[in-house]
């Protein structure tokens, strides 16, 4: 069930809690008696301990979902001292990235016995990240995840109160910080992926549409463009590249004046799959065919981009895994400041991938291979 708490004048809140138990409850001795193994042995296989045999472990997961058991949860988080709920701030869900990531995290935390407080953010920046922290904290959550992604300064102000901050936090989709625990996917390396794959098709004039450069993201992918051009000799041109803002509508757009500016063009590399649509519907009404005169990849791999026409090459990066990543990670470190240990800060980076389908095939093996899925 999700509570809807409007009383903040920039962020909606949501508390995710727990459905309601049915009248008669089965008991922890219960499930332990049908189990043969004792209350602490159910206990253990509940907390996830490491100290019970697998086979043991089964029975008794098994036991507890034919008997419909659930945990008590709040005295589970008195005998603990942990609320077992997780903060989450987050922004832009109108955009595929932050919702798949959101996703990841919501599956994750459930699947590991965490609920969720989850701040949704009215703008990317401009807020004081202060009030933010302390309304959590007040609503006594064991971690946080700030999986708002880097725009301009909107990191700004958060090195002062992580000194003072008494649970831990982990960031998404950002820039590596000395003494921050990050996770991110590396953008770069997927539009190098993207460009040298272009590259390797045999085209020198290759083009570039980003996303906002406001965005990190949107930046470390024309990084990874330039990179790549770089590598196979070529070098980037201020002429070869143009500003999207995600939509189709701006993909659009972007292509009808890369092509106005650049139009020797043979390839294009589009900072993902919404704009890529955009800038095929343009070509398409120019009566220009991809990939025989301008070749395509995208990034991101939404599901529709397999069903475009033609089908679109791109670049994979998990968000929903970025997502179960970073509650991994912050229920680690949970537990660790649990046992007195320290876990150094450090950025995990996601790998990304690139799916070759029809938008950039080599003319001649046009319709010979499979699109991948």
């Amino acid at each position: 069930m999700l509570v809807n708490d409007n009383g903040n004048d920039h962020k909606h809140t949501w508390n995710v809690l727990m459905a309601s138990t049915p009248s008669r409850r089965v008991t922890i001795k219960q499930v332990a008696q049908e189990a043969g193994v004792s209350a602490q042995t159910v206990s253990r296989v509940i907390n996830e301990r490491p100290d019970v045999a697998p086979e043991t472990r089964q029975r008794v997961l098994e036991i507890i979902e034919r008997l419909g058991y659930q945990p008590n949860v709040l005295a589970r988080s008195l005998s603990q001292q942990r609320s077992y709920s997780l903060g989450v701030v987050t922004a832009g869900l109108m955009y595929i990235g932050p919702s798949r990531t959101l996703n990841g995290i919501t599956a994750r935390a459930e699947a590991l016995g965490y609920t969720l407080v989850l701040k949704e953010l009215r703008t990317f920046g401009g807020y004081d990240v202060g009030p933010i922290l302390d309304d959590l904290r007040s609503r006594q959550v064991d971690g946080i995840i700030w999986a708002v992604p880097e725009m301009e300064d909107n990191r700004r102000g958060f090195q002062e109160r992580l000194d003072s901050l008494d649970v831990p936090i982990v960031f998404l989709t950002q820039h590596s910080r000395e003494g921050w625990h990050i996770v991110a996917v590396d953008n770069c390396l997927g539009a190098r992926l993207a460009t040298a794959h272009l590259v390797e098709l045999g085209h020198e004039h290759i083009g570039h549409i980003t996303g906002p450069l406001v965005w990190w993201e949107a930046r470390e992918r024309k990084r990874g463009w330039e990179e790549g051009l770089v590598e196979a000799g070529i070098m980037p041109s201020e002429k070869l590249w143009v500003e999207g803002d995600w939509s189709a509508k701006g993909g659009w757009q972007a292509m009808a004046r890369l092509l106005n500016q650049a139009p020797d063009i043979t390839a294009v590399f589009v900072a993902n799959d919404q704009m890529a649509l955009g800038a095929l519907h343009y070509l398409h009404e120019q009566g220009i065919t991809v990939p025989d005169d301008i070749a395509m990849v995208g990034f991101d791999a939404i599901p529709e981009a397999a069903h475009f026409w033609p089908p679109m090459s791109t670049i994979r990066h998990d968000q929903h895994e970025l997502g179960c990543r970073a509650v991994e990670t912050v229920v680690q470190l949970i537990e660790a400041q649990q046992r007195g240990e320290v876990i150094e800060p450090k950025t995990q980076v996601l790998q990304p991938q690139l799916i070759i389908r029809e938008s950039s095939q080599p003319r001649q093996v046009i319709h010979s291979q499979t699109p991948q899925f």
